[in-house]
Parts: C-alpha cells; structure tokens; sequence
C-alpha cells in the first residue's frame, strides 16, 4: 500500500466525521507517522504557495521531487494539497497542530522544515513572505534563530556561506567539538535514521542535500583550522 493510498485513508476518516485531532493521534507512531508527516509538508507547503500570491508550475515540480509521487499517487496528492490551499483555518494553525503532533522530536521537525525550505526555493526566488512564513513556522516548532539561519544560509543562494552557521556551532568551539557536532549530524542525516523517526522512504531525497552541505561545511573548517 503507497503513502498516498494511507493518506486517502486518513483524509476519508476525516470525511466520516473524526475530528482532527482524533486521525493525528493514529498517525503518531510508525509506521503512520509517515503518513503524518507526508500531509504536514504538504499542507504547509500548499499553504506557503499562496504566501507569495500564487502557486507556480516549479512548486508542484517540487512536491514531486521531495516525495516521488508516482503517476498513480498524483490525485491522492493532489487532494491533500488543494484541501490545504482552500482551508480557511490560518497556516499558523497547521504549523501548531503539526508542532503538537511532533513536540517530542526535534529532528523531525528540522526535516519538516527542509522540505518547505526545497519547496520556497523551487522557482529560484526567496519571496519576502516566503521568509515570513518559514521564520513563523519555525517559530512555532520551537526553533532557534541559529537553526533557522542555517537552514536559510543552506538553502537560500544568495545567503551567506558560512560554515560554522551550516553546522550550528560558534566560531570559538574547539575543532573536537566542531567535530562531534558534525558526526551527530551526519548519523542523524542517514537515511535509516530519518525513516525511524518517520520519515517517509519517499522524501529521503531530502537528505542528500543537507549531507552534502554539512561535509562540505566541516571540510571547510577543518581545512582552515590545519
């Protein structure tokens, strides 16, 4: 059974009349945490489109990029996507909901947050309200300003490239130091850590990015250090 066929499943609970709340409590662990997961990005991300007044072609090509959708997934997504973008409720109100849902894992929602930093990034512009949105939602995960600023500094082409902002750490930290943050976030970047947590197989592309940023980060420090 594909993610998107279980999303149908939860969105048709949602139609019998559960509550909200009541089909997010199902989806908190694995395996449905996948699931949980999947409608999060994209109704925040369906939600963000409409941020910078319109929702372009290289926005869908995103979405797929992230997930993977198959041919035969495209009408599930599709629903999740246009059920997000006309929903009244604020995405203020999504991004609390999803908080709640994931407030035991950080992890999670740092990745929840890549995947709408891909999707801001989609048409090669980083609209002023885009930023807006993502820093609130950010906000709202419990973020700090220095996650925020790494994600922005990583995914953002015209941000600054500073190394010590991509790995989070201050530019006095002792080179051991530097490097025990690195190795923890580069196991916490593998694909198999990122599925225990909840990550659906279909959005592990969104490691590959951050693996790269982050080895290339600390190449850069090292090297500067010798």
């Amino acid at each position: 059974m594909s993610i998107w066929t279980r999303i149908s499943d939860a969105l048709s609970a949602l139609a019998q009349g559960e509550s909200l709340t009541e089909v997010f409590e199902k989806l908190r662990t694995p395996p449905e945490r996948s699931v949980a997961f999947a409608i999060a990005v994209i109704a925040l991300g369906a939600k963000m489109a409409k941020a910078d007044g319109q929702v372009t072609r290289d926005e869908v090509t995103a979405f797929r990029e992230v997930f993977q959708i198959a041919r035969d997934d495209e009408a599930g997504a599709a629903r999740v996507f246009n059920m997000a973008r006309t929903d009244v409720a604020g995405y203020q109100d999504y991004a609390r909901r999803i908080a709640r849902m994931f407030g035991d894992d950080s992890s999670t929602l740092c990745d929840l947050m890549e995947g709408l930093f891909h999707i801001a990034m989609a048409d090669g512009f980083y609209h002023p309200s885009e930023n807006e949105f993502l820093e609130e939602v950010s906000r709202i995960f419990g973020q700090s300003e220095a996650q925020f600023s790494a994600l922005r500094t990583r995914f953002v082409p015209d941000a600054p490239k500073d190394p010590y902002v991509v790995l989070g750490v201050p530019r006095n930290m002792p080179l051991p130091e530097i490097r025990k943050t690195w190795r923890q976030l580069v196991r916490d970047t593998h694909p198999d850590a990122m599925i225990a947590r909840g990550v659906p197989e279909e959005a592990i592309r969104l490691a590959e990015k951050k693996m790269i940023d982050i080895n290339r980060a600390w190449d850069e420090i090292n090297g500067a250090r010798v």
